[in-house]
């Protein structure tokens, strides 16, 4: 099924997007092709959703696997609401695929990728906890574990929501560079060894962009809370190149109040002690070494250039540098990894004493490698990895503080971020709840920007390094958008 490209019968309603949403919850890297036309409800395999009137709102889900057809249908009034019909018509499937494969997605019906959203709206509604969960159960047909994950979570994050400055801005700088691209990778980053020519223009047109946006913020007088080098992996950067860019951000923007400035140095095969002390001389002041496994034959899997003991020697030399505020990533369901492994590496994480752990469950993007494979990457017992890590990360005394959720990750899991008390990463939560304007610069970056009234607009920097830089001047009329956003955020401030 993973392999064929499913017909999908629209009738009466354009709820595509959901109801993909919903399908992929069972057929994770699966291919669907969508149609209005009841003729191409027929064959073996097919999935037909309905929505029309009659004597209300009548929906019927019909879903054909292997020739067998099962059928339900819901009578809702005829002044339902979009969203409750599409809500209720996604259900209707959602119980045939269920019973039908035997599958019970932990997240229910729940397909966003912010789950703790929606945990934080009825907490500022001062909800009782017992109420939250029975809402949310009722509503999505969560788990009780992933629940109390949920609430656990939000519970962490909302104090530091409390604190967060609306009317501040955050900067994030891509740099979509790695030597050398995993096979879970989905992200735009290229390897080095194709872009070392493009690196002399790229860091010339990034500065450039960063000269421009300083520019603008500095005008509109708007302060920077936090500031993230991303990728990619930053430390792919010659050591010469991190020290030219982290110094333009030190010319042009003012980064004496910044309350977090975070540097992925990721990779350990990228890691250098001159790299890391011009990071810290220059203000970065959290960084993540991601190991992801410290299984060498996994990582050999994944097309990782490093061994564990790589990552152990650029975690002592981070110490030894003087960063007190250490990430370590690490993902569950690995190809050729397996429970024991994964409890193995976690309980290193923890034995070595990083401030904060995030948990990634693999996902399989159409554009790595592994979602040729398709089901074959699906083998290993991720939800007894990730079950493990909560269990074991809260004895420990890291606490859950963020959460995101992904299309085709493997089952249906989610990716939490853990941290010691005081060590939560406020950028990590702000591009979570989209709260706090979110500036970005480099090559894939993207802008989020949140107006006063709450309206959220996305301005998107082209996606190649070649683009990016063939096309600078272009995409700097883009700036004019952030303008408009920031002097509505600066008009706010002198209310």
């Amino acid at each position: 099924m993973n392999n064929s490209k499913m017909p999908v019968v629209l009738m009466g309603n354009n709820f595509k997007y959901e109801i993909e949403a919903t399908l992929k919850l069972f057929f994770s890297t699966a291919r669907f092709s969508f149609y209005d036309d009841i003729s191409f409800a027929q064959g073996d395999n097919y999935i037909l959703a309905s929505a029309v009137p009659d004597n209300g709102l009548s929906l019927i889900a019909e879903v054909c696997l292997d020739g067998e057809k099962k059928t339900a249908v819901n009578l809702l009034p005829p002044d339902t609401d979009k969203n409750t019909a599409e809500h209720e018509l996604c259900r209707l499937i959602f119980h045939i695929l269920r019973e039908k494969i035997g599958i019970n997605p932990p997240w229910g019906l729940m397909t966003g990728i912010r789950p703790i959203k929606k945990v934080t709206e009825l907490i500022e509604k001062n909800m009782p906890d017992d109420d939250i969960k029975n809402s949310l159960r009722k509503h999505f047909e969560i788990s009780d574990d992933k629940l109390s994950l949920a609430m656990l979570t939000a519970k962490n994050q909302y104090p530091l929501l409390q604190k967060i400055d609306k009317n501040a801005v955050s900067l994030y700088i891509s740099i979509p560079f790695c030597p050398s691209r995993c096979s879970y990778c989905s992200f735009v980053s290229h390897s080095m060894d194709s872009a070392i020519k493009l690196m002399p223009e790229y860091v010339a047109s990034l500065c450039k962009e960063l000269e421009i946006t300083g520019k603008i913020i500095n005008e509109m007088n708007i302060k920077i809370d936090t500031i993230y080098f991303g990728g990619g992996t930053p430390t792919s950067l010659s050591a010469r190149d991190i020290k030219t860019i982290m110094e333009c951000v030190e010319k042009n923007f003012d980064i004496q109040n910044v309350r977090e400035y975070s540097f992925e140095a990721g990779r350990p095969d990228t890691i250098t002690e001159e790299k890391l002390r011009i990071i810290k001389e220059l203000g970065a002041d959290r960084i993540s070494v991601n190991p992801q496994s410290i299984n060498d034959n996994v990582l050999k899997a994944i097309g990782r250039n490093h061994s564990a003991q790589d990552f152990f020697d650029s975690f002592e030399i981070a110490r030894k540098t003087g960063f007190k505020n250490i990430n370590t990533d690490l993902i569950a369901g690995l190809p050729s990894d397996n429970a024991e492994s994964f409890r193995n590496t976690l309980d290193k994480m923890i034995e070595l004493n990083p401030e904060s752990i995030t948990v990634h469950t693999l996902t399989i993007k159409r554009s790595a490698s592994l979602f040729s494979l398709n089901s074959e990457n699906i083998k290993n017992p991720a939800s007894e990895m990730v079950d493990y890590s909560i269990e074991k990360l809260i004895e420990n005394k890291y606490l859950p503080y963020y959460m995101y959720r992904q299309k085709n990750t493997v089952d249906n899991l989610e990716n939490v971020g853990y941290a010691k008390k005081g060590f939560e990463s406020l950028y990590n939560i702000y591009i979570m709840d989209e709260t706090q304007t979110i500036i970005g610069a480099g090559c894939a970056a993207s802008t989020k920007l949140v107006y006063p009234d709450g309206k959220i607009s996305r301005i998107h920097n082209y996606k190649f390094p070649y683009e990016y830089i063939k096309s600078f001047d272009k995409l700097m009329e883009k700036k004019k958008e952030l303008v408009e956003c920031l002097k509505k955020i600066s008009s706010s401030q002198q209310k």
